[in-house]
């Protein structure tokens, strides 16, 4: 059986980072240094807490180029460094995004953003008890059909999934600041639980 949940999404969840291109290490990491300590300022600003500011990825690539020899050179080193934000005011979210475009300036990469459920436990009961009552029906019915009666379950298995909802974002530049703010929409998101019911014959 399945019960399925409909649900308004109450955390955005934003991937974003910065990534500096100069001729050597130092600079490179300078410069990226600067433009995160920048975002996350605007970010501390706006109202979003430490603990949901986490670093998924952080590197340093060296950028080379083909000489006319046929050998490979360095010419330069790429660092880059994304982290993901928890944004608790859903309503806020573009406001956020752009603030943190803002203030990375050239060196911001949005990846993008997605919205989820922050406690989806909170709607498992009732998608449970959907799932059960679907499951039941569905048994009453077999054993209908099959000329039997329905004896009591021996046996019960549960699975449960929730997928976020992920939408794309963009912005542009307009003499060097961001587009008035950007709409974001959670829309809605389903969360589904799956029970798998034995029941004895009668």
């Amino acid at each position: 059986g399945t019960g399925i949940v409909t649900v308004v999404p109450d955390v955005a969840v934003l991937s974003l980072g910065v990534e500096a291109r100069e001729s050597t290490v130092e600079e490179a990491m300078d410069e990226a240094a600067d433009a995160m300590d920048a975002v996350m300022a605007k970010l501390r600003a706006k109202g979003v807490a430490d603990k949901d500011i986490k670093t998924e990825w952080f590197s340093i690539y060296p950028i080379t180029e083909w000489i006319e020899d046929g050998h490979e050179v360095i010419v330069g080193y790429r660092v880059s460094n994304t982290v993901s934000i928890k944004i608790r005011d859903v309503d806020a979210a573009g406001e956020i995004i752009d603030a943190a475009a803002q203030a990375g300036g050239d060196l911001i990469r949005v990846q993008g953003v997605s919205f989820t459920v922050d406690d989806p436990s909170l709607y498992y009961v009732e998608a449970r008890q959907e799932a059960m009552t679907d499951a039941k029906a569905k048994a009453q019915q077999l054993a209908s059909l099959a000329g039997v009666g329905l004896g009591k379950a021996y046996y019960i298995s549960e699975s449960s999934g929730y997928y976020p909802i992920y939408a794309d974002y963009a912005w542009e530049s307009r003499g060097g600041d961001v587009a008035a703010t950007t709409q974001i929409s959670p829309g809605e998101m389903d969360i589904t639980l799956s029970v798998q019911v034995a029941f004895a014959i009668q």
